[in-house]
């Protein structure tokens, strides 16, 4: 059982979790049973929740980008529609913030891509900061209306609109993106800063976001089979990011960044946290 194992052995698998290993991988290579490797992840993510929930809070952050990701549970939506499987499987988004210049992750959401879970993940973004931000988004309509809502007029909010090549949109090949023939960065409340209007550093997130978490690998058959180890599986990802993974860019973790702590954690002091 999980809560048996010695803290170092707990450490290796959660540590070989975070950088993109599959359970039965991690099982392979500690001879952990690949039951007691989901539940520690679970019990991880869900700690990793609760801390980040604390901690990342009064942040003076002052430029945001936010995006969505795309993956999902059990199956794709189509074929979830074509068997009438249950409402938890299907597409599921992972929504993001990140702090531009720490790189920190200071909130995200997983659920629908919808008007409600963009309420939901502003609200929660806006909650955390200590003073007036820029946001910058894509063109994506909800999050208009949450930034207004959660904000008011207290933000200076940007989007990046892209235009794709049409030939390319009808001929590419799956998952390659077609080619981007304009971009324009548009003004859409209060005074943003036009060079600052960005969604650069959160389309890298996504992909680092992609490379660490084994579930949202494109063609992967470690897909999550159940909602609540998806989540998991995220807040996991980025309490790893925030806390101990190294940043090449800022040559620190984006907590320490942020001066939401003074040193960078181990994989075992966080399970030591969590687990006691």
């Amino acid at each position: 059982m999980a809560n048996v194992l010695p803290i170092e052995k707990k450490a290796a698998a959660v540590s070989m979790l975070c950088e993109g290993a599959s359970i039965r991988s991690v099982e392979r290579i500690t001879g952990i049973h690949r039951d007691t490797i989901m539940r520690l992840g679970v019990r991880m993510g869900e700690g990793c929740k609760r801390i980040m929930d604390e901690k990342l809070r009064n942040l003076d952050s002052r430029v945001i980008e936010v995006d969505e990701v795309w993956g999902f549970v059990g199956m794709k939506q189509k074929t979830a529609n074509k068997q009438g499987a249950a409402d938890n499987m299907g597409d599921v988004w992972t929504w993001i913030a990140l702090d531009a210049e720490t790189k920190l992750v200071p909130s995200f959401a997983v659920g629908d891509r919808n008007q409600v879970m963009a309420d939901l993940f502003i609200e929660d973004l806006a909650s955390r900061l200590a003073h007036r931000v820029q946001i910058s988004s894509d063109a994506l309509r909800a999050y208009q209306g949450a930034i207004e809502r959660a904000f008011g007029t207290d933000v200076d909010y940007g989007t990046v609109v892209k235009t794709f090549s049409s030939a390319q949109l009808e001929e590419q090949r799956r998952y390659s993106p077609p080619e981007v023939v304009k971009v324009e960065r548009v003004a859409v409340s209060g005074n943003p800063d036009a060079g600052l209007i960005s969604t650069s550093y959160i389309e890298k997130q996504n992909h680092t976001l992609r490379m660490h978490c084994r579930r949202l690998s494109r063609l992967t058959n470690a897909f999550s089979k159940k909602l609540e180890n998806f989540k998991a599986a995220v807040a996991l990802h980025y309490g790893y990011y925030n806390f101990i993974k190294m940043h090449k860019s800022i040559r620190c973790t984006p907590a320490m960044a942020a001066g939401v702590v003074s040193s960078p954690w181990t994989v075992a002091e966080l399970v030591e946290m969590i687990e006691g």
